[in-house]
């Protein structure tokens, strides 16, 4: 019989599972079990690894025992547990899984089976652990005495080499000498040389070298935001900013000379990018001002490499932090300020698992610290704008670029009536002049692959992705049609596969044939290409990047990934391809967007010396995302914009959840749905609650890798009865093992 003497802890399991679970402590691990600590725990009929959140009362259950404690020191503290359980709170999303995501990429312990043969030869199922991340270690070889006993030979001469030198790997020794394990081994049994094994981190910036600058003079617009940036610092409360700067107006320098402050006063710093493309550059920046650890944390990092970066941060040898949206969870102590770079951009929300959105957590996270928060961006968020006007966010503006440069002079090309046209003559003859006068070219498309679809003459028939029912993408050079969403993909076929007609014709453009067009038109030209297809591979955003920075690109096209805060002095012309291709888009921010992508592509011109020109092609000459992006004048499109907001009951003034219900069988996501929507207008009445429900709608991509998928839209103008509803409606909802319910509170994505 259990007794409330025994020791109880509870555990959170990362599994798709509501509330915590408790288990008895064992004697022989009674003191280890500690609080932000793995732990081993039978989980059903396996073994798994949970996470211990503290001490628990009994419960009068009969509980299971933990198996074993996994961690000499706790992973995480009760400040950022904090920080886990209001994700998890917030977001919907299970307790486990959120710390499972906070914490470095596969370090956790599960059982799995494998057959093996028994001494009798028949065939059993045993049970073995897998997982979790080893330390990487290095052999260190240094010299102790009894050169004089040697003969000479290539043992004597590693051994003075190591009385000059010092304590060397035997990496480096086998650089310099061959291969010499022979000759080690023989110094270290002769007691003429040390060996010790040593911790060694996987360091991604091993193979850079990086120089050292000093900060620069601020116009009166910087040092005004530099001032009121650094009384926040002083004063260690919450201080929330936004950072309104134009394209080219020196951000990145604010940030810096703030984060300078932040690090005098003993505290440390986070910088999050919306891209791992971004990363390079930035650290470059950072390494060179910064003589302190700095650590890097996103995507592009291999497991291993990302695991040593954050136990470095967690032993306290890096105080800045930059990363993706991921690097949110860096386990930085005294952290005194957190800068949001591109504060607008829609990938710091996370699209898969827990669907939480770092921008708006670093603002919780500020909060829990009492640190500064910095949203810096050319073209902010509506609601972040809308924000700081009613004085919830402080308003820092600098309106006007660094060093006097004007902002780059516009075009808008009707592209109306110039059909089968991928350049309308007035761009061609800028990018033309532009080479001449050895100037670089960007060329924004927001389209990736070769042509976006491929339609039969004869019948009709367009290639469509059985799975997602989205037109199959060509890609060229891999000679496939491609589906961008579940990457299904077939051969180029050379007949119909309806009418077995042999007049097939591509149609839509990508930036794989715009390359093509641009190496016709321009040979001596050297185009290159940045989209998710050209970058793929450990450092292929860097590799592109560079290539323009040396000057040895005259022609970049690419994705929005050219897009975003990249600082090239030589780049003096930007074409923009097709303006208008993201605001036909079925989203009530399509038009946000367009202004967005236009004007920070457009950014990227005339940030040298010399004067930048911008050509911008589209169909909707008339429309305000492109007409006031063109003026560089973001308050008229501000206005416009709330405008609209504010008469359809959006975002700033109504907050929103999206219900994602799907299925492999169309009726029976239909009838789910169907049933959820019920169910939730049920309980709003129950409860009073002023939330509109809307639908449900089959979802604007209505099959994704072969699920049916079904939408409802919550709209509530109070947050917390928006939550009370979904809190009651995921206690209620009961729904086959074969449907799958998506909640997204905030989305950003409403395909």
């Amino acid at each position: 019989m259990q007794t409330s003497t025994h020791h109880i802890v509870e555990v959170a399991i990362p599994l798709p599972l509501e509330g915590s679970f408790h288990y008895l402590v064992p004697e022989r691990l009674s003191q280890l079990a500690v609080a932000g600590k793995r732990v081993l725990v039978p989980f059903g009929r396996r073994k798994v690894t949970g996470y211990l959140l503290g001490d628990a009362v009994a419960t009068g259950a009969e509980l299971k025992e933990l198996l074993e404690v996994l961690d000499e020191e706790p992973l995480f503290t009760g400040p950022e547990l904090e920080f886990y359980r209001w994700i998890a709170n917030y977001y919907l999303h299970p307790l486990g899984e959120v710390i499972k995501m906070a914490l470095p990429a596969g370090i956790n312990l599960v059982s799995r089976y494998r057959c093996e043969t028994a001494e009798d030869g028949t065939p059993v199922l045993r049970e073995f652990l897998s997982g979790g991340k080893s330390v990487r270690t290095e052999r260190i070889y240094s010299a102790v005495d009894g050169a004089e006993r040697l003969p000479r030979g290539k043992g004597l001469e590693i051994l003075e080499y190591l009385g000059e030198a010092g304590a060397c790997s035997a990496a480096d020794l086998g650089k310099r000498f061959g291969n010499c394990r022979a000759q080690l081994r023989r110094l270290v049994e002769l007691g003429a040389a040390r060996l010790e094994e040593r911790e060694v981190y996987r360091d991604p910036f091993r193979a850079e070298s990086f120089g050292h600058d000093s900060s620069l003079p601020l116009n009166a617009d910087q040092q005004e935001a530099f001032n009121r940036i650094s009384d926040a610092i002083g004063s260690r409360a919450f201080s929330p900013f936004l950072l309104h700067g134009v394209t080219g107006s020196g951000k990145t320098e604010v940030y810096l000379q703030s984060i300078a402050v932040s690090l005098a006063a003993g505290n440390s710093a986070l910088v999050l990018v919306p891209e791992i493309a971004l990363t390079p550059q930035l650290v470059g920046r950072f390494k060179r001002r910064f003589d302190c650890g700095i650590a890097v944390l996103h995507s592009g990092l291999s497991d291993g490499e990302r695991y040593d970066e954050w136990r470095r941060i967690r032993r306290g040898e890096a105080l800045i932090v930059i990363g993706a949206r991921s690097a949110l969870f860096a386990p930085l102590e005294r952290l005194g300020v957190i800068v949001v770079d591109e504060e607008h951009e829609g990938s710091y929300k996370q699209s898969e698992g827990v669907r939480y959105n770092s921008r708006d957590l670093a603002l919780v996270r500020g909060k829990l610290a009492s640190a500064v928060v910095i949203l810096g961006s050319a073209t902010p968020l509506v609601t972040s704008y809308h924000a700081a006007k009613k004085g919830r966010l402080g308003f820092l503006h600098l309106p006007s670029r660094v060093r006097e440069l004007p902002m780059p002079e516009t075009v808008m090309l009707d592209a109306r009536r110039q059909k089968g046209k991928t350049f309308l003559q007035p761009l061609v003859d800028a990018i033309g002049e532009n080479l001449d006068a050895g100037g670089q070219t960007l060329l924004f498309l927001n389209r990736r692959g070769f042509a976006t679809y491929v339609v039969c003459q004869d019948c009709g028939h367009v290639l469509r992705c059985p799975n997602c029912e989205v037109t199959l993408t060509y890609h060229r050079g891999k000679g496939r049609h491609i589906c961008h969403y579940c990457d299904y993909s077939i051969p180029a076929p050379s007949i119909c596969p309806a009418c077995q007609g042999s007049d097939i014709t591509l149609l839509g453009r990508g930036t794989e044939r715009v390359e093509e067009e641009v190496q016709e038109l321009f040979p001596e030209a050297r185009v290159s290409r940045m989209d998710r297809d050209s970058t793929k591979g450990k450092g292929g955003h860097a590799r592109v990047l560079k290539e323009l920075e040396d000057g040895t690109v005259d022609i970049l096209i690419g994705t929005q990934m050219i897009a975003k805060g990249h600082d090239f002095p030589g780049v003096t012309l930007v074409g923009v391809v097709s303006a208008d291709a993201s605001l036909n888009l079925p989203d009530f921010r399509s038009s946000e967007r367009t202004f967005q992508l236009v004007t920070q592509v457009m950014g990227r011109a005339g940030r040298g010396d010399k004067p930048g020109r911008v050509l911008v092609q589209t169909l909707a000459p008339e429309h305000y995302a492109l007409t006031h992006a063109v003026n560089h004048d973001f308050e008229g499109f501000y206005e416009k914009e709330i405008a609209f907001r504010e008469d359809v009951g959006y975002p700033p003034f109504a907050h929103l959840a999206s219900l994602t219900i799907s299925s492999i069988a169309a009726p029976q996501a239909a009838n789910s749905s169907d049933e959820a929507a019920a169910l939730l207008r049920k309980i709003k009445g129950e409860c009073r609650l002023r939330v509109e429900i809307l639908g449900p709608v089959t979802a604007p991509l209505g099959k994704v890798r072969g699920r049916f998928r079904w939408q409802i839209l919550l709209k509530g103008r109070e947050r917390s009865e928006l939550h009370r509803l979904l809190f009651h409606f995921r206690g209620a909802y009961s729904h086959p093992s074969t449907v799958r319910l998506v909640v997204d509170v905030d989305p950003v994505e409403m395909l």
